[in-house]
């Protein structure tokens, strides 16, 4: 039993279970919108089943394809990926059934969410090599976490609605803007690696001010989301609070580069929860 959990221990360290609190709050604003309220207990344990698996297939695969790379890196030489915790044949396997478990998840939600489910898969996992030869990275993690609220609204209406596909585009630049900050702790191992990133390529100021225009950019979305879906004042202090987060956390950044993975997990943390519980409201009193 304790070689179990440690296994699951491990397991869990690789696909760092817990970041997986920055898309699950944005499918399940998506589901709400889309339901105008409740959407139903099964939509949301297929909903987070989804989620969940869609993550941990795209977090195994990048760990198993970057070993070579984690190993010479000082902040990931000790993921269990690399120190021997968990050798590739097991974590090739934990990416085949999370990915598979993923595309039954989706045959029972609906047609739409199959057909689609594949080609997100795709995507997802297609993020591990862009760093390989284009700085855009940061971009295509974006897009990954950015089918989040398009899932949802898929989940509850079977189509893709405007205002799910601007909350969407919304989270692409919140999540390169924030992983453009946590990409400037690689940016010397990047340059040496001849990995491609924004910060290895044009470095730390530009990188901050791309981040900040990105940031931006997902507010002004997310103003229109709110906007398009005809949600009420708690939409709109969701997205001020938003923009206060954000605004916290470039100046965490920019202050002190130690601050980064406060600013990365902490701060994007209480975001999405925060977003969440405002659109929760604004459904139930207005």
């Amino acid at each position: 039993m304790k070689r179990l959990a440690k296994r699951l221990q491990d397991f869990n360290e690789l696909v760092m279970f817990q970041h997986s609190v920055f898309s699950l709050p944005f499918i399940f604003i998506a589901m709400i919108v889309a339901a105008n309220g409740w959407f139903g207990f099964k939509l949301l344990i297929l909903g987070t089943l989804a989620a969940i698996t869609a993550r941990n297939a795209a977090m195994g695969f990048n760990r198993y394809v970057d070993r070579i790379f984690d190993a010479h890196n000082p902040r990931t030489a000790g993921r269990p990926s690399v120190d021997g915790r968990l050798d590739g044949s097991s974590i090739a396997i934990f990416t085949v059934v999370n990915a598979l478990v993923f595309m039954g998840v989706a045959y029972f939600i609906n047609d739409l969410a199959l057909y689609l489910s594949l080609p997100v898969l795709i995507v997802l996992l297609s993020y591990s090599y862009f760093k390989r030869f284009s700085s855009m990275a940061h971009i295509v993690l974006g897009i990954s976490l950015g089918f989040a609220p398009m899932a949802g609204a898929i989940a509850v209406l079977g189509y893709v609605p405007l205002w799910s596909l601007l909350l969407s585009i919304g989270v692409v630049f919140w999540v390169a803007g924030f992983d453009l900050l946590y990409s400037l702790q690689d940016m010397e191992f990047d340059k040496t690696n001849n990995l491609h990133s924004i910060p290895s390529r044009y470095g730390s100021h530009a990188t901050l001010s791309i981040s900040a225009l990105f940031h931006a950019l997902s507010v002004l979305f997310w103003f229109a989301f709110v906007s398009v879906a005809e949600l009420g004042i708690f939409g709109s202090v969701a997205v001020l609070f938003s923009a206060g987060m954000l605004t916290y956390e470039h100046y965490l950044v920019r202050k002190d580069f130690t601050q980064i993975d406060r600013a990365f997990f902490t701060v994007n943390g209480y975001l999405g929860f925060v977003f969440i519980g405002l659109i929760i409201l604004d459904k139930v009193l207005l």
